[in-house]
Protein backbone atom coordinates (compact mmCIF):
# COMPACT_ATOMS: atom_id res chain seq x y z
CA UNK A 1 0.00 0.00 0.00
CA UNK A 2 1.04 3.80 -0.94
CA UNK A 3 0.45 7.21 -1.21
CA UNK A 4 1.82 8.96 -4.08
CA UNK A 5 1.66 13.00 -4.90
CA UNK A 6 -0.15 14.17 -7.55
CA UNK A 7 -0.55 17.76 -7.23
CA UNK A 8 0.92 19.59 -4.41
CA UNK A 9 1.16 23.53 -3.53
CA UNK A 10 3.44 23.98 -0.59
CA UNK A 11 5.06 21.40 1.46
CA UNK A 12 4.05 17.97 2.88
CA UNK A 13 6.58 16.53 5.68
CA UNK A 14 6.45 12.60 7.46
CA UNK A 15 5.73 13.61 10.61
CA UNK A 16 5.62 11.60 14.43
CA UNK A 17 6.01 12.40 17.67
CA UNK A 18 9.75 13.08 16.96
CA UNK A 19 12.96 12.36 18.49
CA UNK A 20 13.67 13.31 22.38
CA UNK A 21 16.73 12.90 24.02
CA UNK A 22 19.70 13.04 21.45
CA UNK A 23 20.97 16.98 22.86
CA UNK A 24 23.97 15.21 23.43
CA UNK A 25 24.55 14.61 19.90
CA UNK A 26 23.23 18.24 18.87
CA UNK A 27 19.88 16.92 17.62
CA UNK A 28 16.53 18.34 17.94
CA UNK A 29 13.54 16.92 18.86
CA UNK A 30 11.32 17.78 15.51
CA UNK A 31 8.56 15.74 15.17
CA UNK A 32 5.13 16.85 14.04
CA UNK A 33 4.20 20.57 15.16
CA UNK A 34 0.46 19.81 15.99
CA UNK A 35 0.69 16.92 18.50
CA UNK A 36 -2.95 16.58 19.18
CA UNK A 37 -3.79 16.65 15.37
CA UNK A 38 -1.65 14.02 15.11
CA UNK A 39 -3.02 11.77 17.93
CA UNK A 40 -6.74 12.74 17.44
CA UNK A 41 -5.98 11.48 13.39
CA UNK A 42 -4.01 8.34 13.95
CA UNK A 43 -7.00 7.50 17.27
CA UNK A 44 -9.94 7.85 14.43
CA UNK A 45 -8.02 5.25 11.71
CA UNK A 46 -6.80 2.72 14.52
CA UNK A 47 -2.88 3.59 14.83
CA UNK A 48 -0.78 4.06 17.56
CA UNK A 49 -0.62 7.43 19.01
CA UNK A 50 3.39 7.50 17.79
CA UNK A 51 2.42 6.14 13.94
CA UNK A 52 4.13 8.64 11.93
CA UNK A 53 1.92 10.95 9.98
CA UNK A 54 1.90 13.29 6.99
CA UNK A 55 1.88 17.10 7.81
CA UNK A 56 0.27 18.84 5.19
CA UNK A 57 1.35 23.32 4.95
CA UNK A 58 -0.73 24.35 1.51
CA UNK A 59 -2.81 22.12 -0.46
CA UNK A 60 -2.03 18.44 -1.67
CA UNK A 61 -3.78 15.35 -3.96
CA UNK A 62 -2.67 12.10 -2.81
CA UNK A 63 -3.39 8.77 -4.83
CA UNK A 64 -3.55 5.58 -2.80
CA UNK A 65 -2.89 2.34 -4.61
CA UNK A 66 -5.29 0.10 -2.57
CA UNK A 67 -8.34 0.76 -0.29
CA UNK A 68 -7.63 2.54 2.99
CA UNK A 69 -8.79 4.27 5.83
CA UNK A 70 -7.68 7.94 6.18
CA UNK A 71 -8.26 11.22 8.92
CA UNK A 72 -7.50 14.38 8.47
CA UNK A 73 -7.10 17.01 11.73
CA UNK A 74 -5.59 20.01 12.71
CA UNK A 75 -6.53 23.16 11.31
CA UNK A 76 -10.18 23.22 9.36
CA UNK A 77 -10.46 23.22 5.42
CA UNK A 78 -11.70 21.31 2.49
CA UNK A 79 -11.58 17.75 1.85
CA UNK A 80 -12.76 15.92 -1.18
CA UNK A 81 -12.41 12.32 -2.13
CA UNK A 82 -11.97 11.70 -6.19
CA UNK A 83 -13.63 15.53 -6.21
CA UNK A 84 -16.56 14.34 -3.83
CA UNK A 85 -16.59 16.89 -0.37
CA UNK A 86 -15.50 14.80 2.99
CA UNK A 87 -15.28 16.19 6.49
CA UNK A 88 -12.11 16.21 8.71
CA UNK A 89 -12.06 14.90 12.09
CA UNK A 90 -13.67 11.66 10.81
CA UNK A 91 -12.61 8.55 9.58
CA UNK A 92 -12.68 8.30 5.81
CA UNK A 93 -12.59 5.55 3.33
CA UNK A 94 -10.30 6.30 -0.24
CA UNK A 95 -10.98 3.41 -2.69
CA UNK A 96 -8.20 1.58 -4.33
CA UNK A 97 -6.88 4.61 -7.11
CA UNK A 98 -9.14 7.06 -5.60
CA UNK A 99 -7.78 10.58 -5.23
CA UNK A 100 -7.56 12.44 -1.68
CA UNK A 101 -6.91 16.15 -1.52
CA UNK A 102 -6.61 18.02 1.25
CA UNK A 103 -6.86 21.83 0.16
CA UNK A 104 -5.80 24.94 2.02
CA UNK A 105 -6.98 25.27 5.33
CA UNK A 106 -9.74 27.92 6.31
CA UNK A 107 -8.58 29.22 9.48
CA UNK A 108 -5.12 28.20 11.10
CA UNK A 109 -2.29 27.06 9.11
CA UNK A 110 -1.19 23.17 9.47
CA UNK A 111 -3.32 20.09 8.59
CA UNK A 112 -2.05 16.32 9.78
CA UNK A 113 -3.70 12.93 7.64
CA UNK A 114 -3.11 9.84 9.32
CA UNK A 115 -3.47 6.25 6.90
CA UNK A 116 -4.48 3.23 8.75
CA UNK A 117 -1.69 1.36 9.12
CA UNK A 118 0.97 4.73 9.32
CA UNK A 119 3.60 6.17 6.68
CA UNK A 120 6.10 3.43 6.50
CA UNK A 121 10.09 4.91 6.14
CA UNK A 122 13.24 3.67 7.97
CA UNK A 123 13.39 5.63 11.23
CA UNK A 124 16.43 7.85 12.13
CA UNK A 125 17.97 7.90 15.64
CA UNK A 126 14.91 6.40 16.55
CA UNK A 127 12.10 8.59 14.60
CA UNK A 128 10.81 9.06 11.36
CA UNK A 129 10.80 12.84 11.36
CA UNK A 130 11.55 15.09 8.81
CA UNK A 131 13.75 17.66 10.09
CA UNK A 132 13.97 20.82 8.13
CA UNK A 133 17.33 22.18 9.86
CA UNK A 134 19.31 19.29 10.30
CA UNK A 135 18.04 17.47 7.31
CA UNK A 136 17.92 13.94 9.20
CA UNK A 137 14.64 12.14 8.37
CA UNK A 138 12.89 11.79 5.02
CA UNK A 139 12.93 14.01 2.52
CA UNK A 140 9.45 16.56 1.96
CA UNK A 141 7.53 14.94 -0.70
CA UNK A 142 7.37 16.44 -3.80
CA UNK A 143 4.80 15.77 -7.22
CA UNK A 144 5.52 12.31 -8.38
CA UNK A 145 6.49 11.04 -4.42
CA UNK A 146 5.09 8.00 -2.99
CA UNK A 147 5.22 6.88 0.25
CA UNK A 148 4.54 3.59 1.76
CA UNK A 149 1.80 2.78 4.23
CA UNK A 150 2.24 -0.22 7.00
CA UNK A 151 -0.04 -2.76 6.80
CA UNK A 152 -2.79 -1.78 9.13
CA UNK A 153 -4.70 -4.11 12.01
CA UNK A 154 -8.59 -2.60 11.52
CA UNK A 155 -9.41 0.05 14.31
CA UNK A 156 -12.38 2.64 14.95
CA UNK A 157 -14.57 3.14 12.05
CA UNK A 158 -16.91 5.97 10.59
CA UNK A 159 -15.86 7.67 14.32
CA UNK A 160 -16.10 11.92 14.65
CA UNK A 161 -14.16 13.96 17.32
CA UNK A 162 -15.69 17.31 17.88
CA UNK A 163 -12.30 19.96 18.67
CA UNK A 164 -12.43 23.82 18.63
CA UNK A 165 -11.26 25.74 15.65
CA UNK A 166 -8.01 26.85 15.64
CA UNK A 167 -6.63 29.62 14.03
CA UNK A 168 -9.76 32.38 15.05
CA UNK A 169 -8.72 35.37 16.99
CA UNK A 170 -5.77 36.50 19.36
CA UNK A 171 -4.26 33.38 20.12
CA UNK A 172 -2.93 33.89 24.21
CA UNK A 173 0.03 31.42 25.49
CA UNK A 174 1.70 31.22 29.00
CA UNK A 175 5.21 31.58 29.59
CA UNK A 176 7.53 31.42 32.29
CA UNK A 177 10.15 33.84 32.29
CA UNK A 178 13.95 33.02 32.37
CA UNK A 179 16.28 31.93 32.27
CA UNK A 180 17.69 35.39 30.33
CA UNK A 181 14.85 37.88 31.60
CA UNK A 182 17.54 39.46 33.68
CA UNK A 183 18.90 40.61 30.59
CA UNK A 184 16.27 42.86 29.49
CA UNK A 185 14.49 46.16 31.19
CA UNK A 186 11.73 46.05 33.41
CA UNK A 187 10.08 48.02 30.35
CA UNK A 188 10.75 45.09 27.87
CA UNK A 189 9.36 42.97 30.44
CA UNK A 190 6.40 45.00 30.14
CA UNK A 191 6.61 45.02 26.13
CA UNK A 192 7.01 41.32 25.85
CA UNK A 193 4.29 40.69 28.34
CA UNK A 194 1.99 43.82 26.98
CA UNK A 195 1.83 43.66 23.46
CA UNK A 196 0.45 41.42 20.08
CA UNK A 197 2.69 40.49 18.58
CA UNK A 198 2.06 39.77 15.24
CA UNK A 199 3.08 36.50 12.86
CA UNK A 200 5.93 37.17 10.45
CA UNK A 201 5.65 35.16 7.00
CA UNK A 202 9.22 34.61 7.52
CA UNK A 203 8.17 31.81 10.28
CA UNK A 204 8.85 28.25 9.63
CA UNK A 205 9.32 24.84 12.01
CA UNK A 206 12.68 26.19 13.07
CA UNK A 207 11.16 29.53 14.63
CA UNK A 208 7.79 31.39 14.88
CA UNK A 209 9.16 35.16 14.32
CA UNK A 210 7.12 37.92 15.89
CA UNK A 211 6.90 41.47 14.59
CA UNK A 212 6.34 44.16 17.17
CA UNK A 213 8.44 46.92 18.98
CA UNK A 214 11.55 45.96 20.05
CA UNK A 215 12.80 44.62 23.21
CA UNK A 216 15.65 47.04 24.88
CA UNK A 217 18.49 45.18 26.42
CA UNK A 218 19.51 45.37 30.00
CA UNK A 219 23.06 43.51 29.37
CA UNK A 220 24.88 44.44 26.08
CA UNK A 221 27.17 41.83 24.74
CA UNK A 222 27.03 38.76 23.45
CA UNK A 223 26.07 35.26 25.39
CA UNK A 224 27.35 32.11 25.09
CA UNK A 225 25.66 29.43 23.12
CA UNK A 226 23.52 27.06 25.61
CA UNK A 227 21.09 24.69 25.25
CA UNK A 228 17.49 25.79 24.26
CA UNK A 229 14.62 24.02 23.58
CA UNK A 230 11.01 23.56 21.76
CA UNK A 231 9.09 27.04 23.02
CA UNK A 232 12.09 29.05 23.80
CA UNK A 233 11.85 32.24 23.12
CA UNK A 234 15.08 33.94 21.81
CA UNK A 235 15.52 37.65 21.41
CA UNK A 236 17.34 38.33 18.27
CA UNK A 237 19.84 41.37 17.63
CA UNK A 238 17.11 43.30 16.26
CA UNK A 239 14.73 43.18 19.30
CA UNK A 240 12.83 40.97 18.38
CA UNK A 241 11.59 37.73 19.92
CA UNK A 242 11.03 34.43 18.10
CA UNK A 243 9.69 31.40 19.48
CA UNK A 244 11.60 28.29 18.76
CA UNK A 245 9.68 25.15 16.95
CA UNK A 246 10.23 21.68 16.80
CA UNK A 247 12.81 21.80 14.23
CA UNK A 248 15.10 24.40 16.40
CA UNK A 249 19.19 24.19 17.11
CA UNK A 250 20.25 22.18 20.28
CA UNK A 251 21.72 25.65 21.18
CA UNK A 252 21.24 29.19 20.82
CA UNK A 253 23.86 32.12 21.19
CA UNK A 254 20.79 34.67 21.54
CA UNK A 255 19.45 35.53 25.25
CA UNK A 256 15.94 33.69 26.01
CA UNK A 257 14.14 36.00 27.62
CA UNK A 258 10.81 33.19 28.26
CA UNK A 259 9.80 29.65 27.60
CA UNK A 260 6.26 28.68 26.30
CA UNK A 261 4.65 26.11 28.44
CA UNK A 262 5.21 22.75 26.40
CA UNK A 263 1.58 22.21 26.18
CA UNK A 264 0.92 25.47 24.70
CA UNK A 265 3.57 24.99 21.89
CA UNK A 266 1.24 23.29 19.62
CA UNK A 267 -1.32 26.11 19.48
CA UNK A 268 1.61 27.52 17.51
CA UNK A 269 1.30 25.26 14.88
CA UNK A 270 -1.99 26.67 13.66
CA UNK A 271 -0.46 30.92 14.10
CA UNK A 272 -0.49 31.69 10.66
CA UNK A 273 1.37 35.15 9.17
CA UNK A 274 -0.19 38.06 10.50
CA UNK A 275 -1.91 36.56 13.32
CA UNK A 276 -1.83 38.26 17.04
CA UNK A 277 -0.06 36.32 19.51
CA UNK A 278 -0.18 37.34 23.53
CA UNK A 279 1.90 36.10 25.88
CA UNK A 280 0.33 35.39 30.07
CA UNK A 281 3.17 34.24 32.83
CA UNK A 282 2.24 31.32 34.53
CA UNK A 283 1.58 31.18 37.23
CA UNK A 284 0.11 34.22 37.20
CA UNK A 285 2.05 37.08 39.66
Amino acid sequence: MSLRVVELVGSVLVQDLGRPGRSELGVSPSGVFDRPAARRANALVGNPADAAVLEVLGSVTLRASRPTAVAVAGAPGPVTIDGVPASSMRTLHVPGGGALTIGVPAAGLRRVVAVRGGVASDPVLGSRSTDTLSGLGPSPLSVGSSVAVSPGSGGPDLRQLDVGVPGVGDLTVRIVLGPRDDWFTPTAIGTLLGTGWSVSDRSDRIGVRLDGPPLERAVRGELESEPVLRGSIQVTSAGLPVVLGPDHPATGGYPVVAVVLDADTDLLAQAAPGRVIRFRRHPAP
